[in-house]
């Protein structure tokens, strides 16, 4: 294994519906870091707002926007072509989700009238919605523009977060229009601005960093490998897709601001939450149904969801035996099982170097 990797790590911890999300970076780090910029920019001109903050696209990310944009699309159609060989289950009562012709045994369902099933699930063929879940947030016009009010929450579209984060870092769509400024905004107060003129630039001239968007392969037309040799080499693309993908997000979302609510997964692509009062959270009367916002991380806007890694030796997992399996995000792990090898960063939560007992009295004799 590789040393930059540990050999065994716990899976991120579980958070449940009572619990408010924890700041990605504490906030008392982040006053020590407001005070001393402060500190440091006391006597010194002022600075001028760097982009995206004074309106402007970052040039250097327009090109990763796209690169992230056509992973999202070369993902969901390879998906697509997937699950047509490899088989995938997805609860009918919960959101939980099984790489495998058969259920994991665990009793672990908390969906609807669970008590009377035990907390067994009930499998049914899953999607690709299930593998690969679509976060949704606000389109925006205009990201420096007043911020969205609870009246306007049903006239503005809704649209997966990830292509809203990579329209607003330049990706241009017909359908999705946005509006780009050619000079910097003016700031005439602490939360108002105004656009500069620009009648006196040029006619602006074709973007040099524009690139085709890839099209969605429709369900009918969708073709499914033929031999092992090809479904391998397709798993392979697809987990090269969504390294991709997530690592351009991550760039992006360094210098384009994404909030996530605290309290319930909500998003907001923007550099301040939107005003609607649709959260249903925990102790959301306290708050008249207002969002928590708070920085996102990675796993916010795409999220992994953790299922069950099967192991070769065992392909159907024993309800007595579960302190022994691993697990990975479900791209990961339909991709391992359609014949891709295991990225080394994946290692970790697979428990792959961890013996499996043969029998539970096996498994007791483990110290």
């Amino acid at each position: 294994m590789n040393r930059d990797f540990p050999q065994n790590t716990d899976l991120p911890r579980y958070y449940s519906k009572k619990e408010k999300k924890p700041f990605p970076v504490p906030i008392l780090e982040l006053r020590r870091a407001a005070r001393q910029r402060i500190k440091d920019a006391k006597g010194k001109p002022k600075k001028p707002v760097p982009p995206p903050r004074n309106g402007m696209l970052v040039r250097s990310l327009i090109p990763v926007a796209y690169e992230v944009m056509n992973a999202r699309i070369t993902l969901i159609n390879n998906l697509k072509r997937l699950l047509k060989v490899v088989p995938v289950l997805a609860c009918k009562h919960c959101n939980e989700i099984h790489v495998g012709s058969v259920g994991h045994p665990f009793r672990s369902c908390q969906g609807i009238r669970s008590d009377t099933r035990n907390g067994m699930h009930d499998w049914t063929k899953a999607t690709v919605e299930d593998v690969f879940f679509p976060m949704e947030a606000f389109h925006l016009f205009d990201r420096l523009g007043k911020r969205i009010a609870h009246q306007e929450r049903f006239s503005i579209p809704r649209v997966p977060a990830l292509v809203e984060l990579c329209v607003q870092a330049g990706v241009d769509l017909p359908d999705l229009p946005t509006k780009r400024r050619r000079k910097p905004v003016i700031r005439i107060g602490r939360s108002e601005i105004i656009d500069a003129n620009e009648d006196d630039l040029p006619d602006p001239k074709p973007d040099r960093f524009k690139k085709p968007i890839l099209a969605e392969i429709p369900d009918s037309d969708v073709i499914p490998p033929s031999t092992p040799e090809e479904t391998a080499q397709l798993s392979e693309d697809t987990l090269e897709a969504w390294d991709t993908m997530r690592q351009g997000a991550h760039k992006l979302m360094r210098r384009y601001g994404v909030r996530v609510c605290g309290y319930c997964p909500e998003l907001h692509v923007g550099p301040s939450g939107h005003k609607a009062q649709n959260c249903g959270a925990f102790k959301h009367q306290q708050r008249n149904g207002q969002h928590g916002w708070q920085t996102a991380v990675l796993d916010d806007l795409i999220p992994p969801r953790y299922v069950w890694h099967v192991p070769e030796s065992s392909p159907v997992l024993q309800r007595e035996l579960r302190n022994f399996y691993g697990q990975a995000p479900a791209v990961v792990e339909l991709c391992v099982q359609g014949g891709a090898e295991v990225p080394d960063r994946y290692k970790p939560t697979m428990r792959l170097d961890i013996g499996i007992p043969t029998s539970l009295k096996e498994a007791e004799m483990v110290v």
